[in-house]
């Protein structure tokens, strides 16, 4: 009698606390990212470190550190510096809201996992959000007018997304403190000299520095060997969901450190996009099919 083709299996639910309790750590680490870059860099009125540098300069310290490339060392922090020269920090971290959803689209294709069609009906719904919110915030007196920051951002938001999904795959087959650090040790020929050769020639704030200090030591490493380690245990697809509450943490950051205002347009935009990651984490999430052997 034949026998119905089996279903494809639907992933459990991770339930454990490691798993759990080290993406909120990292997730916590990266939020003051922004904010601190934005001291780091400055403004256009009252430029501090240069982008250029302190992104290199970041990726060269962390190292130097990790000794004792791709979206993570060059592409998230030049992007982001850049574009944080031209933005704030609340209006960045809304753009970076649908990092969870990329993420998770990229760690699919890596683990051969196929999310729900409700998961890319969440994934279209909040890339219009933030079209729209792009729009609205655009230059002031002309209010449908996309920013060229807004295009970094997105661009930094690819190239992170690509960076978590591939580094929670190496994961798998070796301990996360090695995946970052030997991304970034095997950067430091191209990093090290560039940043000193980008080096400040004048004098900066010593706040310019502190957020440097943050973005080198924490952005840069420690924040990746609590985040690899949780995608590695927790699973690509849903633990990059935590990242649901970095723009929050990163808008209270910069209220407090920054002293940039919190408009209600931007809350009300920002309950939007993360109530769309919140429906896309409830999504069911299947194992890939394995390929039926055909019969001699």
């Amino acid at each position: 009698m034949a026998t119905s083709p089996p279903r494809a299996a639907r992933l459990p639910v991770p339930t454990g606390w490691e798993a759990l309790s080290l993406g909120l750590l990292g997730v916590g680490l990266f939020a003051f990212s922004l904010p601190m870059t934005r001291l780091a860099v400055g403004s256009a009125q009252q430029p501090q470190l240069s982008p250029e540098f302190v992104a290199l300069g970041r990726a060269a310290v962390a190292g130097v550190l990790a000794a004792m490339a791709g979206g993570v060392v060059f592409g998230f922090p030049l992007l982001t510096a850049m574009a944080l020269r031209q933005v704030d920090a609340v209006h960045a971290s809304l753009i970076l809201a649908l990092l969870p959803l990329f993420t998770a689209a990229m760690g699919a294709v890596l683990a051969r996992q196929r999310p729900s069609l409700g998961f890319w009906a969440c994934a279209v719904l909040g890339s219009a959000l933030v079209m729209a919110y792009t729009l609205l915030h655009g230059a002031p007196g002309v209010p449908l007018h996309v920013h060229v920051a807004d295009a970094l951002l997105v661009g930094a938001m690819l190239a992170a997304a690509l960076g978590y999904a591939l580094g929670a795959h190496l994961t798998q087959s070796r301990p996360a403190g090695q995946v970052i650090s030997w991304a970034l040790v095997l950067s430091l020929p191209f990093t090290l000299p560039a940043a000193y050769w980008l080096r400040p020639v004048v004098a900066v704030q010593a706040s310019a520095w502190g957020g440097f200090a943050y973005v080198a030591v924490v952005s840069m490493w420690l924040g990746f060997l609590a985040w690899y380690r949780a995608l590695a245990v927790g699973g690509t697809v849903r633990i990059s969901q935590l990242q649901l509450l970095q723009p929050f943490l990163s808008m209270l950051a910069a209220a407090a450190l920054l002293h940039e205002p919190l408009d209600v347009i931007t809350l009300l935009f920002a309950s939007g996009v993360l109530g769309v990651v919140f429906l896309a984490r409830r999504m069911p999430v299947h194992a890939a099919r394995n390929p039926t052997p055909k019969r001699s």
